[in-house]
């Protein structure tokens, strides 16, 4: 029988408000934080990196990215920019589950929820006491006028404020701006605005010193990636409705694919093998 003591302290952990408990980070592959507390992911959701097709240059990049922060080697930040459905938020948390596999207990992912982003201070106190690479995910940013205070804040953050961040914590951001470019000046107030929205996003990018692009990929790599789902499970399917399945949603992406690749499989009463 255990000691008294022991099992009051149990049940009292049991009862405990939920932001009183610590966090354990040195136990899960990943964790997602609101802002006030983490919770435990006990396995990282991610596809194989031999399933992402058209990304390699990005794959290898954030690769070795990634892989230095886990050997406690200097790393950047991240930024992977571009078109909807490419795989950025995917390649993220696939390139973390892979080296996990090889390095084990190295490195782990955070995904901060974008209303978490100004709370942030707190989180890098507590990672930066830990024996541990952190990859801090803020996943979708849109940088308009919704998300000011939030770029501000990562802003400060990525630039250097005097809250300190170990060399092991890293930022990998998301979003689906299209063209990091200046367009041509314009007095016109709506064309100001997203001039300004634009600067805003750009001074943001700046601090970044990993800047990966994603680009629409074009009909052979749709294809082949429709294949990657397709024939371990045995399933053909007719290109051209594969095509006309994109021009349906007005998007060719790994996403489409992989949305075709599904009513395949249900077509055939099977499930994809991922």
């Amino acid at each position: 029988m255990s000691d008294p003591l022991e099992r009051i302290a149990a049940a009292l952990e049991r009862i405990a408000p939920e932001e009183e408990r610590q966090t354990d980070w040195l136990s899960a592959p990943a964790y997602l934080w609101d802002g006030k507390t983490a919770r435990a992911a006990p396995q990282l959701n991610a596809l194989p990196l031999k399933s992402l097709l058209g990304i390699d240059a990005q794959k290898v990049a954030l690769r070795d990215n990634c892989l230095a922060m886990a050997k406690g080697a200097a790393a950047h930040d991240m930024m992977l920019w571009g078109a909807r459905g490419m795989g950025k938020s995917a390649l993220v948390r696939s390139i973390i589950a892979d080296i996990q596999r090889e390095h084990r207990d190295a490195i782990a992912l955070v995904q901060v929820g974008n209303s978490a982003i100004e709370a942030l201070p707190d989180l890098l106190l507590d990672l930066a006491a830990q024996d541990r690479a952190f990859v801090l995910f803020c996943d979708d940013l849109t940088f308009d006028e919704h998300d000011a205070s939030a770029n501000l804040a990562l802003r400060s953050l990525l630039d250097g404020g005097i809250i300190p961040r170990h060399s092991r914590i890293r930022f990998a951001v998301t979003s689906n701006r299209r063209a990091l470019s200046k367009q041509g000046e314009s007095d016109d107030p709506n064309a100001m605005h997203a001039r300004d929205e634009r600067d805003n996003f750009l001074a943001l990018v700046d601090r970044f010193g990993l800047n990966l692009g994603f680009h629409p990929c074009d009909q052979e790599t749709y294809l082949d990636i429709v294949r990657v789902y397709l024939e371990p499970i045995g399933v053909t399917f007719d290109e051209v409705e594969a095509c006309a399945w994109t021009v349906a949603r007005g998007n060719r992406s790994g996403r489409t694919a992989y949305q075709f690749a599904v009513e395949m499989a249900g077509r055939a009463g099977k499930k994809l093998a991922l």
